[in-house]
């Protein structure tokens, strides 16, 4: 696409509020969206801002290539697929609120599943935590790892608290309270209350990581 008619198509969606003129399909991306000239080029139509309009794919694909039709052609109520799916959708949501809980807790336990099976293979099932990344779906020491060892080793040493040592890794204390009690550092993997071996390298000892425990519950209790 060239940049005039990028620059065209984007000044037509953000006018329109990215919403197809006709069947009323709203698409914050533009994925959907056409810029419509509404008197074809090869017709006289200018390539400017006053003869283009929204459509989605669906309303674009039916517009006819003349004004006088595509005037009538927008009176008439005809609605795109994808919005015709969407309102349909959104009618069985009001309908069968009962359904829809029912398909969503469905969904939740399947996920779930999912996820107890990967954390029981010893993989990881969220986001890499501080320290790590992911590489060919492994978990592996990232660049900084080495600050793992070392933050929780200050939070050993006497005097030290959350806040300080906060403050001094850039970190948020309740970011830092996960990292002192994240098993991931210790080659495990904890998901939905259990704790799996890992098959990731573990950053710091089993030793390191109960001391910082007892600690940690010492706080929490005064």
């Amino acid at each position: 696409m060239k940049d005039r008619d990028y620059y065209l198509k984007l000044k037509t969606l953000e006018r329109d509020h990215f919403i197809c003129q006709k069947c009323k399909l709203e698409d914050k991306t533009g994925i959907k969206l056409e810029a419509h000239h509404i008197t074809p080029l090869y017709k006289g139509g200018k390539d400017e801002l006053d003869n283009l309009i929204t459509l989605c794919f669906d309303c674009h694909h039916f517009a006819p290539n003349d004004k006088e039709g595509f005037d009538e052609y927008m009176k008439e109520e005809m609605e795109g697929t994808l919005t015709v799916l969407m309102k349909s959708w959104d009618k069985v949501r009001k309908e069968h609120p009962e359904l829809i809980k029912k398909l969503n807790e469905e969904k939740n336990q399947r996920l779930k599943q999912s996820m107890l099976q990967k954390a029981s293979r010893g993989n990881i099932v969220s986001r890499a935590p501080f320290g790590y990344k992911i590489e060919n779906k492994s978990l592996l020491p990232a660049e900084n790892f080495k600050e793992i060892e070392e933050i929780f080793n200050e939070f050993l040493t006497p005097n030290m608290n959350l806040t300080q040592l906060s403050k001094k890794h850039n970190l948020s204390v309740n970011g830092l309270k996960k990292i002192l009690s994240n098993f991931t550092y210790v080659g495990k993997i904890k998901f939905d209350g259990q704790i799996h071996q890992g098959s990731h390298q573990p950053l710091i000892s089993n030793t390191l990581f109960n001391h910082v425990q007892n600690k940690l519950k010492e706080i929490l209790r005064n």
